[in-house]
C-alpha cells in the first residue's frame, strides 16, 4: 500500500514545492536587488545576480534613506511599530486567554450574554468605531500617541482572542475542573498550572493573529499616508 501511494505522494510534494517555489520568488528578487547598486540594476533590470554585496544598501535604508521629505531612514518607524506590535499583541492576548477561561470553564451567571458581548466586537465595521474612539483618546488626553493605538489594537483584539480562547478550552474536560477545584486551586491557580501548560497552540495562534493583523494595518496606515503624498506632489509638480 506504501508503495502504490508513493508516486502520488511525491506529486503532491511536487505541487507543493511548485507553489512555494513561486510565493517565494518575490522575496528572494527583494533580496538579491537589496545587495546590488541602483546603477546596477538601472544597466541591466530588476532581475538578476548582484555583482557585488553592496552593504551600504541596508546602512542607508536603516538611518539615512529620505521618505517623505524626512531622511532618517526606517529607523524610527520599525521602532515605533515594534513598540506598538509587541505591547498590544500581549495584552490582547493575555486578556482573550483570561476572559475565554472564564466564559468557557469557569462558569458563572451570565456568562453567555458576556460572551456574545465581546464577540459583537468582531463583526463591527470599523467606520462605527472611529468616532467613539476619537472621543475616549482626546477625553484620555492620549491623542496623536503609540501608547492610544497600543490601547485600540488591545480592546479591539480582546475580541477576536476571547473567541479564539474560548473555542480551544471548551475542549478541556471539566473533570480537571473538578478535581482542581477540590484540591482547593483557586481561579488564578487552576489557570496558571492547569489550563496555561494547556494552551500553547492557542495562544501561538492568536499571537501570529494579532501581530500580523497589528503589523499590516499599521504598514497600511503609513504606507498610505505616504502614497498619498507622493500623489500630491506629484501633483503639484
Amino acid at each position: 500500500m506504501s508503495d502504490a501511494l508513493r508516486p502520488g505522494r511525491w506529486l503532491l510534494y511536487a505541487v507543493l514545492a511548485a507553489f512555494a517555489v513561486f510565493f517565494l520568488l518575490p522575496l528572494a528578487v527583494v533580496i538579491l536587488n537589496s545587495f546590488r547598486t541602483a546603477q546596477e540594476i538601472a544597466r541591466s533590470s530588476m532581475l538578476g545576480w548582484p555583482l557585488g554585496l553592496a552593504w551600504q544598501n541596508y546602512v542607508e535604508a536603516w538611518s539615512g534613506y529620505c521618505i517623505a521629505q524626512r531622511c532618517e531612514g526606517i529607523q524610527p518607524y520599525m521602532v515605533n511599530s515594534f513598540l506598538l506590535v509587541i505591547p498590544a499583541t500581549i495584552l490582547s492576548t493575555a486578556l482573550g486567554a483570561i476572559a475565554g477561561y472564564s466564559v468557557s470553564l469557569w462558569r458563572f451567571r451570565g456568562d453567555s450574554v458576556l460572551f456574545a458581548i465581546v464577540v459583537m466586537g468582531v463583526f463591527l465595521p470599523e467606520q462605527m468605531k472611529l468616532i467613539p474612539w476619537a472621543i475616549v483618546l482626546r477625553d484620555l488626553g492620549l491623542s496623536n500617541t503609540i501608547s492610544a493605538l497600543v490601547l485600540i489594537h488591545t480592546v479591539q483584539g480582546v475580541s477576536f482572542t476571547t473567541l479564539f480562547c474560548r473555542n480551544y478550552y471548551i475542549g478541556i474536560p471539566q473533570d480537571l475542573m473538578k478535581a482542581a477545584r477540590v484540591d482547593g486551586a483557586g481561579y488564578f491557580r487552576t489557570f496558571w498550572r492547569i489550563v496555561l501548560p494547556l494552551s500553547p497552540p492557542i495562544l501561538i495562534v492568536t499571537v501570529i493573529w494579532q501581530f500580523t493583523g497589528i503589523w499590516n494595518e499599521l504598514v497600511y496606515f503609513f504606507g498610505g499616508r505616504y502614497f498619498l503624498r507622493g500623489l500630491t506632489a506629484g501633483a503639484v509638480k
